[in-house]
């Protein structure tokens, strides 16, 4: 599978509800981020797996983001390789802002992309 084959969403048809997974490190991640998001940072992907397919074990589909959507690519072809349903979401955190979806912080400051 290729990048072009791979499956992939803009930010509007990423559901209120869906399980997003946020691939980026932790001080993009502490700017801000989806609210409910599953952060697996990809330097930590691997080690970590084992709480991603915890989270998509009732068959729900995951969402990866990062900021542009390079890095989310290589994480969803990954998962798409081992079997899980996941999408890419095309232009990451930059078009999740752009769009004026809702972002939050860890903190009391206020939400953007890092």
């Amino acid at each position: 599978m290729n990048f072009a084959q791979l499956p992939s969403v803009d930010v509007a048809g990423v559901p209120a509800d869906a399980l997003v997974l946020d691939v980026r490190e932790d001080d993009e991640w502490a700017a801000g981020h989806v609210e409910g998001a599953l952060h697996v940072p990809m330097s930590d992907f691997v080690a970590r797996f084992g709480d991603v397919t915890q989270a998509v074990e009732d068959g729900r589909r995951a969402y990866v983001m990062c900021r542009v959507g390079g890095r989310s690519a290589q994480v969803t072809q990954y998962l798409v390789q081992q079997g899980v349903d996941a999408v890419n979401v095309d232009g990451g955190m930059q078009a999740w802002d752009a769009a004026g979806r809702p972002m939050v912080t860890d903190n009391e400051g206020p939400a953007f992309v890092l």
